[in-house]
């Protein structure tokens, strides 16, 4: 809980400076980032970002945790930067991220299949968006990962029903996306993204799971957790003015000195 406020507190005051971003991917994944980073163990298992601008999470997490400074709040998406708003090669704490949408799997399915051949004990997580099943490689790499049984790969889906060309049931339909998966071979999981027990719950049976390969979908919102965003704000890439900004960062620091009091 303390985790995902931080991720989201984090979040508003990288894409602040600028006035706009992507928070609308830190707010609803914000529950997600923070399972991964208490389930993950440091320094062994692997994070894999398939969607790069989801990075400002990834981010905002390590900066809370210590794993980044702080400067990278203000960083953030500046021409050099290391923290760039859409990931790339160079992007610190993910162990891989993409530009292109739907490849990020792909890799994930590599690393699975590579740490098995090799003996290693590594579990390997993966963040994929809704709007990137529209992608066939994502399914090919679903097909791949089932057939050899990666049973430490575990996918979580942010089902947060938002791209850019607008809400994805109205580009592509997608449902029912856990039976899709599910019809591929792998152990699947239909949850509220929002909820930290449901997620910590659907990690460890993911854990649990010998023979298969584990996806976790995410039912989320891009307003989820920051009451002050107007009902029209656009939830692919939020604009924040000042004075918006202000009232983002008083919320969310008023939530979590109240988790203290």
């Amino acid at each position: 809980m303390e985790l995902a406020l931080r991720v989201r507190l984090n979040a508003v005051r990288m894409v602040a400076p600028q006035g706009f971003g992507y928070l609308g991917q830190a707010l609803s994944s914000a529950e997600q980032v923070a399972a991964l980073f208490s389930a993950a163990r440091p320094g062994r298992d692997r994070l894999v970002c398939s969607p790069g601008h989801y990075v400002i999470g990834p981010f905002a997490a390590a900066v809370a945790l210590g794993l980044l400074d702080e400067s990278a709040l203000r960083d953030y998406g500046k021409n050099g930067s290391g923290v760039e708003a859409i990931g790339s090669e160079r992007s610190p704490v993910v162990d891989h991220t993409c530009g292109s949408l739907g490849q990020g799997l792909s890799a994930a399915a590599g690393f699975a299949l590579s740490d098995r051949m090799r003996g290693r004990d590594v579990r390997t997580f993966a963040m994929v968006s809704d709007g990137e099943l529209e992608e066939g490689q994502v399914w090919e790499a679903a097909m791949f990962a089932a057939h050899h049984g990666l049973a430490s790969l575990t996918v979580l889906v942010d089902a947060n029903n938002s791209q850019v060309d607008g809400p994805v049931d109205t580009v592509t339909t997608l449902e029912p996306i856990a039976a899709k998966w599910e019809s591929f071979g792998w152990h699947t999981a239909d949850v509220d993204g929002h909820d930290p027990v449901a997620l910590a719950a659907a990690l460890a049976d993911a854990d649990a799971e010998p023979d298969r390969p584990s996806v976790v979908v995410c039912r989320t919102s891009t307003s989820h957790g920051l009451d002050c965003l107007p009902p029209d704000a656009d939830g692919h890439f939020i604009k924040l003015s000042p004075e918006l900004a202000w009232r983002a960062i008083d919320e969310l620091t008023r939530e979590l000195e109240a988790l203290h009091a």
